[in-house]
């Protein structure tokens, strides 16, 4: 096949065409994906629906106390950047003690009770580079089925046996570990899709019965639960039981990073054996002025926790109460349509009403398990989460919410007919 292709012509100004031929391998998955979005109505992926406009309500962002566009955090990060006089552009293995990303780290362990820090480019990279780092062929891994596909990728390349346990099922976890042998278990705190959160203290007790290093992902809670927002770890009482805790920092920090919770002696092994620490630049130092400002500002922040899971609260209550099956415990609320086509469906109701949430479908969900999240932040409006509840409630016959399996399920499950 024949793939024509354009690109600039720098000598002379205009556009020049050329033709390259595209392997077979490569054109069966250009057209399998064409194939997959040709059945929706735009042509387009399902995750990508209209622009919305500036009285749109925005429902989509991990920004969860509102502080990206804080005062104090962008002057940090102009005057770092005003005041440098040179960033190196490197490896941090490169790094010496005493730099920003050290005494940030030295912040961050303080701020959530560990002994270390690694700061990374971001929770991707944490989270694969931790498992590479602690992992191999001859460690079982237990992961539950909807932890994030970070945590996957790092099981995957560290070629570890892995065991799946359903989710947030302890008593399931307990008995693979039984059968196969202390190893590797792997949660997320509160799950990214779903909004629910894990029976920690049971799976940390578990983890430690049988003498398993336990990694808890943070992502979704660090800064928005816990003292001061030091995360459900924290919150628990869990700190000194737990080996390790990752953190995407693009959530509540509102930044473009990745933090791994650790040992002092674990933070002096990650960054020469961790192919991401190793093969990419580090994190710089006006990234990790922002990062710093707003770590001030996330200590402080317990009005602005309280009016998130207040708010929270209040939509979860008013969704329920219409019918709709939540799994959520937190400021992440996930309706499920199910199959793409029912959540096309969804989506384009909900945004002709003004109201944008974000879109998951496989591989971020299982197949056929599409869902509607809506991300909650502090400074949201209690009306426009009222006409949130509103619209929900006028569009259920419209969108067919009463024949989703996920709303099936939710009345099964209570006994209602």
């Amino acid at each position: 096949m024949i793939n024509d292709l354009y690109a600039d012509n720098d000598a002379f100004g205009e556009k020049e065409r050329f033709s390259l031929h595209v392997p077979d391998f490569l054109e069966e998955r250009l057209n399998a994906f064409d194939d997959a979005v040709k059945v929706f109505r735009t042509g387009k992926p399902v995750v990508v629906g209209s622009d919305p406009g500036n009285d749109a309500i925005m429902l989509q962002s991990n920004d969860y106390l509102n502080l990206s566009r804080h005062p104090d955090i962008s002057k940090a990060l102009i005057e770092k950047l005003e005041q440098s006089v040179r960033e190196p552009v490197m490896s941090a293995v490169f790094l010496h003690e005493g730099s920003d990303k050290d005494l940030f780290e030295i912040r961050m362990a303080r701020f959530t009770g560990f002994e270390s820090a690694v700061l990374c480019q971001s929770g991707w990279s944490a989270n694969v580079g931790l498992i590479q780092a602690i992992a191999n062929e001859k460690t079982p891994v237990y992961i539950d089925f909807f932890t994030h596909m970070s945590l996957w990728e790092g099981v995957k390349v560290s070629g570890s046996p892995f065991h799946i346990f359903m989710h947030n099922d302890a008593g399931h976890l307990e008995k693979l570990v039984s059968q196969h042998g202390r190893g590797i278990i792997l949660v997320d705190s509160l799950y990214s899709t779903t909004g629910d959160i894990a029976p920690l203290a049971d799976i940390i007790d578990i983890a430690n019965r049988h003498d398993c290093v336990s990694v808890v992902d943070e992502s979704h809670s660090l800064g928005t639960h816990g003292p001061k927002g030091a995360g459900l770890v924290a919150s628990l009482g869990l700190t000194q039981k737990v080996h390790f805790i990752t953190a995407s920092l693009a959530k509540a920090f509102a930044g473009r990073a990745g933090i791994i919770l650790c040992s002092k002696r674990f933070a002096g092994y990650f960054p020469y054996t961790a192919f991401p620490a190793i093969f990419s630049s580090a994190v710089l130092p006006h990234e990790i002025a922002g990062l710093s400002a707003t770590l001030d500002m996330i200590i402080d922040g317990d009005e602005r926790r309280k009016r998130l899971h207040a708010k929270a609260a209040f939509l979860r209550s008013g969704l329920t109460e219409l019918g709709y099956a939540l799994a959520s415990e937190s400021q992440i609320i996930s309706l499920e349509p199910g199959i793409e086509l029912h959540m096309e469906r969804l989506r384009d109701v909900l945004e002709d009403r003004n109201v944008f949430g974000s879109v998951f479908c496989a591989p971020a969900t299982p197949k056929n398990r599409s869902l509607m999240r809506f991300s909650l932040h502090s400074e949201l409006s209690m009306e426009d989460l009222g006409r949130v509840i509103d619209i929900c409630g006028s569009i259920r016959e419209e969108v067919g919410m009463w024949e989703w399996k996920s709303t099936k399920r939710k009345h099964t499950a209570s006994g209602r007919p």
